[in-house]
């Protein structure tokens, strides 16, 4: 009899145990949705039944009222969102520009942004994204694909304050704008390279030409030095200075000529001389 007692109140209270067990998971769960982390870098967007509040949650942890209150967190941290476009140039080159935007949320104005604009992939799409391109295509008519090519630093410090000017009365802050690539046409590549390779050859004829001017007055310099050379040793060699030049350098010997009875010293010979002496031995 007692056994089949025992046997009876087991269910109930196993169902106790079971409505116990959800209460507890209840209790746990209103108790955690009644607090709220806002992590490193992040802001939290309040809202009472979907309407935004002027309460913006720094990080931390914050209590909130279950079911009435939600939070909206967002990244405040700098973002990087890469954009490529097409655009045109003043002398109707097209070329693609590929720019990475550094940007923020500002982290003030956090509530009133999520309102306007939504979280941040909303903001990349309908307004990061759409203003970038229109900036690319109205500062690159203004200059030829060359300027381009050649003023890239002053076409990325116009695409920047462009687009922060933009950007700014939407609350979102720029913290730099890189021009990562310009991607030209073919054709105007080939032309470029045609261009540097005819004036690396303009060079080139320029420098062999002044090489030969250089060579040429050089000649002459060396000619007119030497003329100048020989005139000099003309004017300051006399008689007397050959005579004295001869003296110095005679060892004291007459020179030898030869004649029948064998060398005999040539002195004083001349032909008047020679002619004398045959007259006065006939």
């Amino acid at each position: 009899m007692t056994t089949r007692i025992q046997s009876n109140h087991l269910p109930a209270i196993q169902f106790q145990y079971i409505i116990g067990g959800i209460i507890t998971l209840l209790s746990l769960t209103i108790i955690s949705k009644a607090f709220t982390i806002i992590n490193p870098g992040e802001r939290g967007v309040v809202m009472h039944f979907g309407k935004v509040q002027d309460v913006i949650l720094d990080e931390g942890i914050h209590p909130i009222i279950p079911i009435m209150t939600s939070v909206k967190k967002l990244n405040v941290r700098v973002q990087k969102t890469d954009i490529e476009s097409a655009a045109g140039t003043k002398d109707l080159q097209i070329i693609t520009a590929a720019v990475a935007l550094n940007w923020h949320i500002d982290p003030s104005q956090v509530n009133k942004i999520y309102q306007r604009l939504g979280d941040e992939k909303q903001i990349i799409n309908t307004i990061i994204i759409p203003a970038m391109t229109e900036v690319l295509k109205a500062a690159t008519p203004k200059k030829t694909a060359e300027q381009i090519l050649k003023e890239r630093d002053n076409l990325k410090t116009e695409i920047d304050n462009n687009i922060k000017s933009r950007l700014a009365k939407y609350g979102l802050q720029v913290d730099d704008t890189s021009l990562v690539n310009i991607g030209f046409s073919s054709e105007f590549t080939k032309a470029i390279e045609a261009k540097q390779i005819a004036e690396q050859q303009a060079l080139q004829a320029s420098y062999v030409a002044d090489k030969a001017k250089q060579d040429a007055e050089a000649q002459v310099n060396r000619a007119k030095g030497e003329a100048e050379a020989q005139k000099l040793v003309r004017e300051t060699i006399t008689p007397q200075l050959l005579q004295k030049q001869a003296i110095e350098k005679w060892n004291g010997e007459f020179p030898q000529v030869m004649s029948g009875n064998g060398a005999l010293p040539f002195i004083n010979i001349s032909p008047s001389n020679l002619t004398a002496q045959q007259k006065s031995n006939p």
